[in-house]
């Protein structure tokens, strides 16, 4: 099993920044991916950005230039660093683990992030 521990959400005001912390414990196996997802109220989970043990990324056209993702495997933790935060991005932040070589998926108990305009 595998836990998945997310802080740092919150409120900001537009233009402002917010780092997420995903912190994973439990039977983590390496390499892997771990990313962050967000969801609106009734709508699907979309994409933020992903991040491979060896440090290659993606990200969703949305938050390129103003998110960055990065990893420490030592302490098997991944940040969602956050700037010139909109309105828009105002929805809850899920953290994912995905067990290597398998279809296994973890996903963290979400945080909520709030841009007031």
């Amino acid at each position: 099993q595998v836990q998945l521990v997310e802080s740092g959400g919150g409120l900001v005001q537009a233009g402002g920044s917010l780092v997420l912390s995903c912190a994973a414990s439990g039977s983590i196996f390496r390499p892997n991916d771990m990313g962050w997802y967000r969801q609106a109220p009734g709508k699907q989970r979309d994409l933020v950005a992903t991040i491979s043990s060896g440090g290659n990324t993606n990200y969703a056209d949305s938050v390129k230039g103003r998110f960055t993702i990065s990893r420490d495997n030592a302490k098997n933790t991944v940040y969602l660093q956050m700037n010139s935060l909109k309105p828009e991005d105002t929805v809850v932040y899920y953290c994912k683990y995905k067990r290597p070589l398998t279809s296994y998926e973890y996903w963290g108990q979400g945080t909520q992030v709030t841009v007031s305009s």
